[in-house]
């Protein structure tokens, strides 16, 4: 099968879009009338008349019509207007044009004399060919209306999708079509036609064409404010560490804060710790912690290992376990929470499990889980996909639309600038490399206390899979950040600091009642 191609399920099931969804994301599809529960229940009962998504939508109408089912009839009115994606689109088709045209972020990413012929591509409803034709020449990007079939490729979503996508504020998992597309949602009728490296290659210029497009549709998303610091609190330093697999490594750290609690924060996969500079100027932060946050050996600002071959990075949860605890070590952390996001936040299970290894007394999991085994793509580390625009466009789409553009761009912006193969190396970790399934019901949240904490917008671990791991960890605590994607700490520090320092705090209220009881132990004793 095609990398990147989802199978358009048999006759009669294209309207089951979400069978594969968790129960939170069913509800845009619920029908309404209390006389069939599904639309899965009603191919059952009138599978003649929608038996095949290529059925004259107007037959449909007039057959639910004569049945008399109240709520259908909406529905199958918004499928009909957005069976044919052109059409409706077609009222915001002149605005659409001159946003294409005076986007400043299109032209930087179309700017190329190395484009020296039309690339095509089209965007349309599954199992139609009427579709946004978009051409991309050198500095410029035209729409206009043609067939799927006469571009490189296309992408393909059912209209119910569609119209998640052009809500005014997308709910997750639609606002980017690579969550739409899935990994942990899996979601049928999603797939992309015609050339999959060149789909790849081109994911910058598509994602942002459909980002001109909704704002064209539903006008620009409503972003977060945030009040940018007067003053940087951070500094940074290098320190040598020793670890396993790493061997010895110039390691650069950032520290701020004058609080009594030691927190280490821990970057994302293919990133770094400046994901953290908004926690960590935060004032309330730094009034009750002392915070660290180290890049990785060849991440971000540290230098890479001696013993590594460029593109041949990979991470395991010795190697990770062991360059924490080095670190912890070597600047005399006593009991450090441990916190952080994506393959950190699994790490920091691996944390909470080994805490008496590390010294660590306590971790703070963020989008994480105790497995995860997500289909891979080799275009992360391809000769032909530039992974500088590869890299951050995947991860682009696991944030929350409202935040604020400059921490998105931020995000962006360190997915875009680690060396090659680094992103992937990771990925050996957070993909199957870590799997805490058999122990993580051993961990002793008296010794290290755990509360996991999710973002909502995150289609790459979801909210429902960290309760469900936090449901096997006896004392452990779970919370679904709304408004928050895979990057809670990046997208908007003011929303997530909050969420954190509930964390903190149980952490240390749990320590305190455990040094409590032993004193009283030991007075009885």
């Amino acid at each position: 099968m095609r990398p990147w191609a989802r199978p358009v399920p048999p006759a009669a099931t294209p309207h089951r879009t979400q069978d594969h969804l968790p129960a939170s994301y069913h509800s845009p599809f619920t029908p309404s009338s209390p006389q069939v529960t599904s639309l899965h229940s009603l191919e059952a009962s009138y599978g003649a008349a929608i038996s095949s998504h290529t059925l004259c939508v107007s037959r449909t109408l007039y057959t639910l019509r004569n049945k008399q089912l109240p709520g259908f009839e909406p529905q199958f009115k918004t499928m009909a207007k957005w069976s044919d994606l052109p059409s409706a689109l077609k009222e915001s088709h002149d605005k659409f044009t001159e946003l294409l045209q005076s986007d400043h972020q299109l032209k930087a990413f179309t700017n190329s004399n190395a484009i020296g012929k039309p690339v095509t591509f089209g965007i349309t409803s599954n199992g139609s060919d009427n579709a946004l034709f978009v051409t991309v020449e050198n500095g410029s990007v035209e729409a206009k209306t043609g067939s799927a079939k006469d571009g490189l490729f296309s992408l393909s979503a059912l209209p119910e999708q569609w119209e998640q996508f052009f809500k005014d504020v997308p709910v997750a998992p639609y606002q980017s079509y690579w969550g739409m597309f899935g990994m942990n949602i899996k979601q049928k009728g999603i797939e992309v036609l015609g050339d999959q490296t060149a789909f790849s290659q081109w994911t910058h210029v598509w994602r942002r064409v459909l980002e001109l497009a909704h704002d064209a549709h539903c006008g620009p998303i409503k972003e977060d404010t945030q009040q940018e610091s007067e003053q940087d609190h951070l500094r940074g330093k290098y320190v040598y560490l020793d670890a396993p697999v790493w061997g010895r490594v110039k390691t650069f750290y950032e520290y701020s804060g004058d609080g009594k609690q030691p927190i280490v924060f821990l970057h994302t996969a293919g990133s770094d710790s400046r994901q953290y500079h908004g926690v960590m100027n935060d004032s309330r932060m730094r009034q009750k912690c002392i915070m660290y946050a180290f890049d990785l050996p060849g991440h971000g600002r540290s230098f890479p290992s001696r013993n590594y071959h460029p593109g041949a990075h990979t991470n395991t949860e010795d190697s990770y376990v062991g360059i924490i605890t080095s670190f912890v070590k070597a600047l005399g952390l006593r009991r450090p929470i441990i916190c952080g996001a994506s393959m950190a936040g699994q790490v920091c299970l691996a944390v909470a499990i080994r805490h008496k290894e590390v010294g660590a007394g306590g971790a703070i999991p963020l989008q994480g889980s105790d497995y995860l085994n997500m289909d891979r793509n080799s275009n992360d580390r391809s000769p032909y996909v530039n992974q500088s625009l590869f890299n951050p466009e995947w991860v682009y789409g696991m944030m929350s639309p409202t935040a604020p553009s400059a921490n998105k761009q931020l995000i962006w912006h360190t997915y875009s600038s680690q060396a090659y193969g680094i992103f992937h190396g990771d990925l050996d970790f957070y993909f199957g490399g870590w799997d805490g399934r058999s122990r993580v019901a051993n961990i002793d949240t008296n010794a290290c206390p755990v509360y996991m904490l999710t973002g909502e917008y995150d289609w790459s671990n979801t909210p429902e899979m960290s309760q469900k791991t936090a449901d096997k960890i006896r004392g452990a605590k779970h919370k679904a950040m709304p408004d928050l994607g895979h990057f809670p700490a990046t997208e908007n520090p003011a929303k997530f600091v909050p969420h954190l320092l509930e964390a903190i705090e149980h952490i240390q209220q749990v320590r305190s009642e455990n040094i409590t009881t032993m004193r009283l132990g030991s007075d009885l004793g």
